[in-house]
């Protein structure tokens, strides 16, 4: 059974694509701050189906000099990871010229250096085992912009480039890297948009609705399995043909 590690494992769209993969028959190790009931029942759910399993594992990945010894522990408990999804990420918004200078580093910190570092050390233990899978998830706010976001688009563009980039380094050794970049989803955060402002999102789209969680899980569980294993340094991006 290939293990895969999902950050930001614990809720919301991390914790959709480890039940997904875990439903494929992958061992899923869910990395996030906190436990909470949502991973537990699904933790659960994938013990009594049998088919592949979901680990949680507390780690606070802003602590960046704490991921190598993290990577060795896991190594440790589960063996090979032959999979990696970098999912973990802040959303701060506001307009750059008043953030406080603190949130721009707490932005980078955990959407591009910590990614960035986990992966080093991640892909090491994939070039000696002379395989294995990489998808970022990334944002479509990465290549066109949004207004009260700029410092968060800035990190999102960033995993862009290093999945192009270390795709062309790790290739030749059986290691695909890509991303995903999901638009404006169904979820509890766009639920609480006004009305029009929803409806302003969907027309934009060419299927005039939002995509969902499960399309952007579906996304990943197709670029983890061996159905990919001609796909690398590219995004795949989830949105409703917003950007078409």
């Amino acid at each position: 059974m290939r293990s895969v590690l999902v950050t930001g494992g614990s809720r919301g769209l991390g914790l959709a694509i480890g039940q997904k993969l875990a439903a494929a028959g992958y061992r899923v190790i869910a990395v996030a701050r906190q436990k909470n009931k949502e991973v537990a029942a699904a933790s659960a759910q994938a013990e009594r189906a049998g088919q592949g399993a979901l680990h949680f594992v507390p780690f606070d990945l802003g602590r960046i000099e704490e991921i190598p010894d993290l990577v060795r522990r896991l190594r440790k408990e589960f063996g090979p990871l032959s999979g990696l999804v970098n999912n973990a990420a802040l959303g701060h918004d506001g307009v750059l010229a008043t953030m406080h200078n603190s949130k721009i580093e707490e932005l980078v910190r955990l959407n591009t250096l910590s990614p960035i570092v986990l992966t080093k050390y991640v892909v090491r233990g994939m070039m000696a085992d002379g395989f294995g899978r990489i998808v970022n998830v990334a944002s479509i706010i990465g290549f066109t912009g949004y207004s009260g976001l700029s410092a968060y688009a800035a990190t999102k563009a960033s995993m862009l480039g290093f999945t192009r980039s270390l795709a062309r380094e790790v290739g030749r050794l059986g290691i695909t890297v890509n991303a995903v970049a999901p638009g404006f989803l169904a979820t509890e955060m766009t639920h609480r948009l006004a009305d029009e402002q929803r409806q302003r999102i969907m027309r934009r789209s060419a299927l005039r609705r939002l995509a969902e969680v499960e399309d952007v899980a579906n996304a990943v569980e197709y670029l983890i399995s061996d159905k990919a294993r001609n796909i690398s340094g590219t995004v795949l991006t989830v949105d409703a043909g917003a950007t078409a």
